[in-house]
C-alpha cells in the first residue's frame, strides 16, 4: 500500500485531510477548510513545500 492523502468532512462540516503512511498510520492532519477545493489546495501545498521544508526544533524553547 502506498502512502495516501484522505479527504473527509469533520463533525462541523469542514473539509480536512490526513496523510497516511504505507502502514496505515496517520502521520499528518491538515487544518479545517471551508471547501473541497481549498482542501485539495492544502494537499497540493504540502506536496509541493514539504520536500524542502526546514525542520525547526522548538522542544524546550518554551513554546
Amino acid at each position: 500500500m502506498a502512502a495516501k492523502f484522505e479527504m473527509y468532512k469533520d463533525k462541523a462540516g469542514k473539509y480536512r485531510f490526513r496523510l497516511k503512511a504505507t502502514n496505515g498510520e496517520i502521520i499528518a492532519v491538515g487544518e479545517a477548510y471551508e471547501s473541497e477545493t481549498a482542501c485539495e489546495n492544502g494537499i497540493e501545498s504540502v506536496k509541493k513545500n514539504a520536500p524542502t521544508a526546514e525542520i525547526v526544533n522548538q522542544i524546550g524553547a518554551g513554546v
